[in-house]
């Protein structure tokens, strides 16, 4: 009669049965590690792994406004609207003479001529810069602006505000129809220009003149 199904031995047949079990566990479990090794579950089958794949959001970039930016007194202005009849536009530059390559900065400055404060929507986007010379409009601002801003700028009684940045002129004639194309620069020589400036519908009185040279 075979041996493996009964033991034989000094010690009872319940003893030589655990250790065969024993030992047969011990057997499953080195073949089940080496199947893994040679598995190994979760590889790709002979493809290479791709990498995540990612999305990039461009940074937002800041849009160039056309025309001055006039420093705000707060983010949200409040008030009564300005009357135009209390609102004093003035047109500025910071030279009056320009020698040949210098390019004219043009402002503009707010006073507010009543006896109270008022608001006023004096972003890029009602702002109009114009130069002239004689009876013809060599440039203007609203021609080639890119981007438009409203603001709401509080105006108080007897005070002036003037642009924070200021268009640099290229001294070219402005067209819609050429905003991307190369220019020819205006007459200088000491050529006379005047600039004026209209901001939210009220146009300054004067024009303020200089000389390209």
């Amino acid at each position: 009669m075979s041996t493996f199904k009964h033991p034989v031995g000094p010690q009872p047949s319940g003893v030589y049965w655990r250790r065969r079990l024993i030992v047969l566990i011990g057997l499953i479990a080195v073949v089940v590690v080496i199947v893994l090794i040679v598995v190994r579950p979760g590889a790709s089958s002979g493809e290479p792994a791709k990498a995540p794949v990612t999305t990039n959001t461009p940074a937002p970039t800041a849009a160039r406004a056309a025309s001055t930016s006039i420093p705000t007194s707060s983010a949200s202005a409040s008030g009564q609207p300005c009357k135009p009849a209390d609102v004093k536009v003035e047109a500025v530059t910071d030279a009056d003479n320009y020698a040949a390559g210098q390019l004219p900065q043009l402002s503009v400055a707010l006073t507010n001529t009543g006896s109270n404060a008022c608001v006023i929507d004096a972003g890029t986007a009602q702002q109009v810069f114009t130069i002239t010379s004689g009876s013809e409009v060599y440039w203007k601002s609203t021609d080639c602006q890119s981007s438009k801003v409203d603001a709401q700028v509080l105006l108080q009684p007897g005070k002036t505000i003037s642009s924070q940045t200021p268009i640099t002129w290229d001294r070219t004639r402005s067209d819609p129809s050429t905003c991307q194309a190369q220019r020819a620069q205006v007459p200088a020589g000491g050529a006379s220009y005047h600039l004026q400036v209209s901001v939210a519908g009220i146009t300054s009185a004067t024009t303020k003149q200089f000389a390209l040279r």
